[in-house]
């Protein structure tokens, strides 16, 4: 199978139709719970091709949390397959939300799992951790540049236990966090419109204006909505490369259903008070 048009450039497209927003798939008890679903796999099911089949066609990414599906075993996974699945048919790419990190051959693995496109779970990109060393993503970035997928590498993260590593000097004098950035500045060396290498970069990590967010390529930013960010923050806290965000609502749209309707609104929403702020309106 031909390789897909890069990541970077399929997502520069689809953000500049749909405008930029990424809606979470988080199918946590709780809020299956709220839904007046059981914390089964039927509730799981419904839970979450219900946001697919409410948004899919209308948003630019969707981002399902892999854990709230493998936490239901093999017939969790095959849910999210159909998830995935659904959702590409539907125009909107999808990111895998696994945070997969580790090195060799089972690195290799983990990329063939999410980036292969013969694979079920094949996703558009996938978020990994590069604390074994940014080289540990070798595999990843092979295989994502090979089928056109694309890699989100946490950077520059909202937790609060994300600082005594991100924010970590090395003997050059830059943070952990910012030697992440430049490795993917250079991936993306010469792409066009977009680089497939992305950063995740909180919304609501705050000041980051000692960080050089200029990867040419995506910055995927949780925190809108339940977490506190807003739309109209995002100028603040990426500046120059607002145009470049992809922020990630989950509880803020999610909380809304089980009503597709609400679900639509919700998103649209967003997007449009995202779509406006990008836009300097």
């Amino acid at each position: 199978m031909s390789p897909l048009e890069p990541f970077g450039a399929r997502l520069r497209r689809v953000m500049d139709e749909r405008g930029p927003l990424c809606v979470g798939i988080d199918p946590h008890a709780s809020l299956l719970s709220a839904w007046g679903l059981n914390d089964d796999v039927a509730g799981l099911e419904r839970f979450s091709r219900t946001v697919v089949a409410a948004v899919a066609d209308r948003v630019a990414v969707m981002k399902p949390q892999s854990a709230f599906f493998e936490r239901f075993g093999s017939r969790g996974v095959a849910v999210l397959e159909r998830v995935v699945r659904e959702a590409r048919d539907a125009g909107t790419l999808v990111v895998m939300d696994a945070k997969r990190g580790d090195i060799g051959s089972t690195m290799a693995g983990y990329a063939e799992a999410f980036l292969s496109k013969d694979a079920p779970l094949f996703s558009d990109a996938l978020t990994v951790s590069p604390y074994l060393g940014y080289g540990s993503l070798s595999p990843a970035v092979a295989l994502a540049r090979e089928s056109g997928a694309g890699l989100f590498v946490l950077a520059l993260t909202s937790n609060p236990e994300g600082a005594e590593v991100q924010h970590a000097v090395r003997g050059d004098g830059r943070t952990v966090g910012a030697t992440m950035l430049a490795h993917l500045a250079a991936e993306n060396t010469g792409e066009e419109p977009l680089g497939s290498f992305g950063a995740v970069v909180g919304a609501t990590v705050g000041d980051l204006s000692s960080y050089d967010l200029d990867i040419n390529g995506p910055l995927l930013a949780p925190g809108v909505g339940a977490q506190g960010a807003t739309a109209a923050d995002l100028p603040a806290v990426f500046g120059a490369a607002v145009r470049n965000v992809v922020p990630n609502v989950s509880r803020g749209v999610l909380r809304h259903g089980p009503d597709a309707g609400a679900l639509r609104a919700a998103a649209e929403r967003f997007a449009a008070e995202i779509r406006n702020v990008v836009a300097g309106g």
